[in-house]
């Protein structure tokens, strides 16, 4: 059917080029109303709204993506108002014709239109053969994010092959794509999973996987990402979200007790930070009934220890002779059966309760004999510790152990809580069955919490809490009030900035090498002797605990008592206030200003206030993460980011955010060094924030949730330190290299440059000499959005003569990657921006409008384009 007997009465093409000219001018009210007129002149106004689709297309070649979106638009308000526009009624074949051509037009369109399109014209109703069809033809033209979208909307996912639909998504990064299509189907979920855990295997070959696109092109960047370490990282956040079993996933559990196999041989063997015993108790449960992890055990002991130790080790496995290493067979047959059984398993002698004569020299010791350190297992015990301790007036040091998580799945979980009373510690046992979940034991910590007539000291007591409500989950059901709280690290902060800032001799730096940190620093500075913490990473699910174990768990709790006895007696000489519990959070980035003198009444009743103030749960998680310090732009903000995080500081850098990046090969005390010599915070997620935290001052570190997308870790970090983001920041700096210097060139110049390299077609070439381009920025900018902020970044402009004319390179050596610019794009960007760092070259289009949407909920933008707007 022609145009005209589709909209009898109305002239189309007229009315399109008329259209497009309202567009160019940018009158969109009368745009609208003219649009209005339209659809109600049309008297099959569904046959005309894809006629009017299809015809813009067409007059504006390609460059009218918001024009036909405000047409879609404003027919859906349109068609409130006149339901009779709609599909019931019409015959069989008439309404499948209309639908067929929604369903081209929605092919050669921008994916914003996919929406309005399903609605109007009701394609989920279409059979699936003919949608199965439409997705295996977006496939075949590449278009893969579009075929994606359009099963998930039209519920295609049972029907589809899911590695055929997800597999080039997760190659171009875009694995939120492929979690989008799964979800709600756990079968799909779990083949997902274990794809992504066969990529994790050592034999892996990227490369067969990539000859299967033989059109997909991808960047460094996305093949960066097809990597072991990243990739098993996905696959743990997955298990998590979508409830996985490990055992699905055997490449990456066993890539992760690898890693932290190779970790505890660093940690005992080189280090020497951790006992035989502690490291023989870890690395039994990580390997038993794995044969792989049993050989590279054996292998790890040659070069760190010594060959009759893994000659032992293999002998106790019964490990097969062609997977030894050279010597270790030889060296089993010259023990004798005894050695051989004897191996490192083997205890010691039993373990006195005093320490050895040198640690007693070296560290401080706990003052209480064996018979008044109680282990609690049974719920007559508890209530003997609950009568005890739940008294008015009393102090109670408080500290929380669980096993380490090397090589572990599961999330953490609280094996044993200590509570120091005066004269005696109790620990009770939550591996005990008996009491571990029992009301009895549940209600007696939170009764103890929220008790503000008993003072609870602790250090660092956020993640004790985490792990607390881990593994409780009924203290995040019920929240509680936590109060008569003193958490030492706050006291420990005021010390050591009072101590910085009268310049004493003290050191209270906590970065050097082996320097004491945490606890044990403190310890140290009021006690005179630091704490052992040779014991910290013991395996506290091991049943009975070693008498070392004991005496750690309540040395760390009882020291608490000391240190508050010590600080409270003589606080000025500690440089602190009168009453400790006055001093304030920690408040980094903000110089404090001088308080009013009070006197002693109203400070003693202010601090009565401080501690009895209720916290809720959640405060007290966040105790260590608050930040109060002035607001700032984002290049004011300067970070490092873990290797762990590089898609967030791929985002901070897109938003202007001074950012360095590890690289996947760097240890993480690299950050901290970063930190240290530069100024910057360390922005970084998992175990390794406890370690850098205490390497850097305080406020420094920030810890990010690793299963959340890079997007919204990039919202919480400008958050979290007041950036104040604008859109003159978006692309002000070098997403590749961190520069922020750009160098401006025209399309005639590129187009020069590129011919002198020979990287223009001749089909191109002969465009350019005929028709002469006059586009203006100008023009350019009216493709985009009129409301929409213009591309003016806050960067530094290089100037005409950093770039060499002759070798395309600029003062850092770096030269112009011509090779990334696609010769059909000269006719269409007027100006190019070059990055004088790397040479990487940028121009303007949708992308700036795509972040500007992104970040849409922490932009500020100017009052005048908030008018515009």
């Amino acid at each position: 059917m022609s145009l005209e007997g589709q909209s009898k009465g109305v002239d189309l093409p007229a009315l399109q080029e008329h259209l497009c000219g309202l567009w160019s001018r940018k009158e969109q009210e009368e745009l609208r109303q003219f649009l209005a007129s339209s659809f109600s002149q049309m008297q099959e106004p569904l046959v005309g709204l894809l006629d009017f689709l299809q015809g813009c297309l067409t007059v504006q070649k390609g460059k009218c993506t918001t024009l036909n979106q405000i047409i879609l638009t404003e027919f859906m308000r349109w068609r409130t108002n006149n339901p009779q526009a709609s599909l019931n009624g019409m015959r069989e074949e008439e309404r499948l014709r209309l639908q067929k051509k929604a369903l081209g037009l929605l092919t050669d369109s921008h994916p914003g239109y996919m929406d309005p399109l399903l609605e109007i014209y009701q394609l989920s109703s279409l059979k699936r053969p003919l949608l199965l069809e439409h997705v295996d033809f977006l496939q075949d033209f590449c278009c893969f994010k579009e075929a994606l979208m359009f099963s998930v909307k039209v519920e295609l996912q049972k029907d589809l092959d899911m590695e055929k639909m997800c597999v080039p998504l997760i190659l171009l990064d875009k694995l939120s794509l492929a979690e989008l299509f799964v979800r709600d189907h756990p079968d799909l979920q779990q083949r997902l999973v274990s794809l992504l855990d066969s990529w994790c295997e050592l034999n892996f070959n990227i490369q067969a996987l990539l000859s299967q696109y033989p059109n997909m092109v991808l960047s460094k960047h996305q093949r960066d990402q097809i990597q072991p370490k990243l990739l098993s990282k996905h696959v743990f956040r997955l298990m998590e979200k979508f409830c996985i079993e490990p055992g699905l996933c055997s490449n990456s559990v066993y890539k992760r007790k690898l890693d932290s196999l190779r970790f505890l041989m660093y940690k005992t063997f080189g280090e020497k930070s951790m006992s035989e015993e502690n490291w023989r108790d870890h690395v039994q449960a990580m390997i038993e009934g794995n044969t792989e992890l049993q050989v590279q055990l054996v292998q790890l002991l040659v070069k760190h220890c010594s060959l009759q130790t893994a000659a032992q080790w293999a002998a106790h496995y019964n490990l097969p002779r062609n997977r030894l290493p050279l010597g270790v067979w030889d060296k089993i047959q010259s023990l004798s059966r005894k050695k051989q059984l004897e191996m490192c398993f083997v205890s010691g002698p039993p373990e006195s309760w005093t320490p050895l004569q040198s640690d007693q020299q070296k560290y401080y010791k706990l003052p209480l004999p064996k018979e008044n350190v109680l282990f609690v297992e049974s719920l007559d015990e508890v209530t003997q510790c609950r009568d005890a301790v739940l008294k008015p007036g009393c102090v109670v040091g408080i500290d929380m152990e669980w096993r380490a998580g090397f090589g572990t799945v599961s999330s953490q979980h609280v094996a044993l809580i200590q509570l120091a009373v005066q004269e005696r510690v109790f620990l009770l046992d939550l591996c005990a069955h008996a009491i571990s979940h029992h009301s009895t034991t549940v209600n007696f910590i939170r009764a103890l919490l929220s008790d503000k007539n008993i003072l609870k000291l602790g250090y660092g007591m956020s993640g004790d809490l985490r792990s607390l409500v881990s593994t409780w989950p009924d203290l995040r059901e019920e929240p509680m009030k936590m109060e008569g709280v003193l958490d030492l690290l706050h006291v420990h902060q005021e010390l050591q900035r009072c101590w910085l800032g009268n310049k004493l001799c003290r050191s209270v730096e906590v970065s050097d090498g082996p320097a004491e940190k945490g606890l044990s620093l403190l310890v140290q500075q009021v006690l005179g002797k630091p704490l052992n913490k040779t014991e910290q990473l013991s395996n506290w699910e091991r049943r009975p605990l070693r008498t070392s174990q004991l005496r750690y768990a309540a040395t760390d709790a009882y020291c608490l008592l000391d240190v508050y006895l010590v600080l409270s007696r003589d606080p000025k000489a500690f440089g602190l206030p009168e009453d400790l519990c006055s001093i304030p959070l920690a408040q980094p980035g903000r110089e404090e200003k001088k308080p009013k003198e009070k006197n002693k009444q109203t400070k003693r009743r202010e601090a009565r206030q401080k501690v009895n103030e209720p916290h809720s749960m959640d405060d007290c998680l966040r105790m260590n993460s608050v930040y109060e310090g002035p607001t700032i732009t984002p290049p004011e903000l300067r970070v490092v980011c873990d290797n762990m995080l590089q898609g967030l500081g791929r985002f901070l850098r897109c938003l202007g955010v001074d950012v360095k990046m590890l690289e996947n090969t760097d240890d993480h005390k690299v950050a901290a060094e970063l930190a240290r010599a530069e100024s910057r915070v360390i922005l970084t997620a998992g175990q390794p924030f406890q370690t850098l935290r205490s390497q850097v001052g305080e406020g420094r570190c920030l810890t990010l949730d690793c299963s959340e997308k890079a997007r919204d870790q990039a919202v919480h970090v400008l958050r979290h330190f007041h950036v104040h983001l604008t859109p003159e920041d978006i692309f002000s700096r070098c997403q590749a290299c961190n520069c922020n210097e750009y160098f401006k060139l025209s399309r005639e110049e590129m187009t020069r440059m590129m011919k002198e390299r020979g990287l223009l077609q001749d089909i191109v070439s002969k465009r350019d000499d005929c028709e002469p381009q006059d586009e203006t920025q100008a023009e350019y900018n009216s493709w985009r959005p009129p409301e929409g902020p213009k591309f003016t970044p806050h960067c530094r402009w290089a100037p005409r003569t950093a770039l060499d004319p002759q070798t395309f390179k600029f003062p850092s050596g770096a030269e112009v990657q011509l090779e990334t610019v696609p010769p059909g794009l000269l006719p269409r960007i007027p100006v190019y921006f070059i990055c004088t760092g790397c040479g990487k070259v940028f121009w303007e289009g949708t992308h700036f409008d795509r972040v500007l949407s992104q970040f849409q909920e922490v932009l500020h933008v100017s009052e005048d384009a908030a008018t515009k707007a």
